[in-house]
């Protein structure tokens, strides 16, 4: 048979193939075709794909710890706040005179003292400063019972104030001994006790012929604790020596008034000045003093 080109009509051009007619080598599917990342093709109506940043992760929770800590911190911070406003007031009253507002913002102020000063030394905590032990609140409390029966007035409510006041005393006494405050050799605690046992002997006999028959016993007692309380103070460094210091002095004050001794003027002022400051000292170093000097078998004792 005839091949098909021949059998074709004569005079009548074959159509060319269009890779003919272009030069252009026919390609199979996907050659000599750019490529794009993606593997998608230019031209095959998609927009190329951009690429999504990474999600950042979320900052993680503060731990309950912290948050509590910066909570008893804020606490901490009010309640000192309070306690220098009211002791600035009460002795900005004292100072004014014993009579109309000034002497009743007195008599609101005093007992708002140590309540103050209690509720920042239970709620103060940092990293170099141990949380207030329940005696040291004793104290404290101790002293605010001391001075609202103080303010009634009368011999019953004075020497049921003093009895608070040695309640608190023994609360501190009971501190220092299980912070390492009577330890030491022989020599070194007869040097640092001597002194205020002197001090105390030299007291008693200046104020002994003023006192009233019925006060000289119970003053001469409280006065020895008061002093064995100071003593104690100064084997835990200098914040405690100095509040136990200031509280000798204050109650060394109000005792030269029982006996009738020439008073200065406002001498209120001065003995509230000292007792505020003694008991702040006294508030913000024994926890501290735990820290430093409490041996690890005394670590439940100071916690008590």
């Amino acid at each position: 048979m005839t091949p098909p080109e021949e059998n074709a009509p004569q005079g009548r051009e074959q159509p060319v193939p269009v890779s003919e007619r272009s030069g252009v080598a026919p390609q199979g599917r996907g050659e000599g075709r750019e490529q794009t990342p993606t593997g998608r093709q230019p031209g095959d109506g998609l927009a190329p794909q951009r690429r999504i940043p990474a999600p950042v992760p979320a900052p993680a929770p503060e731990p309950a710890s912290s948050t509590a800590h910066r909570v008893e911190n804020a606490k901490a911070a009010a309640a000192a706040s309070a306690f220098v406003v009211a002791t600035a007031t009460h002795l900005a009253a004292l100072a004014a005179g014993p009579h109309g507002f000034a002497h009743a913002t007195a008599l609101a102020t005093k007992p708002l003292l140590m309540p103050l000063l209690a509720a920042w030394a239970a709620a103060r905590r940092t990293p170099r400063t141990a949380r207030a032990p329940r005696g040291l609140i004793a104290a404290l409390l101790c002293g605010w019972a001391g001075d609202v029966l103080l303010e009634v007035g009368g011999t019953a409510a004075f020497m049921a104030g003093m009895g608070c006041f040695a309640a608190g005393h023994v609360c501190y006494l009971r501190l220092f001994a299980a912070r390492g405050a009577f330890r030491g050799t022989r020599r070194a605690l007869s040097a640092r006790y001597a002194g205020y046992a002197l001090l105390w002997a030299v007291m008693i006999a200046l104020l002994w012929p003023g006192l009233d028959p019925g006060m000289r016993v119970p003053v001469a007692l409280y006065s020895l604790l008061l002093t064995a309380m100071a003593a104690g103070a100064s084997g835990l460094g200098r914040a405690v020596a100095a509040g136990g210091a200031l509280f000798l002095l204050s109650d060394t004050l109000i005792a030269t008034g029982i006996a009738d001794w020439p008073q200065l003027p406002r001498h209120q002022v001065a003995i509230m000045l000292t007792y505020a400051v003694a008991q702040a000292l006294l508030a913000a170093g024994i926890p501290a003093a735990a820290v430093r000097t409490a041996p690890p078998r005394a670590a439940a004792e100071a916690a008590a």
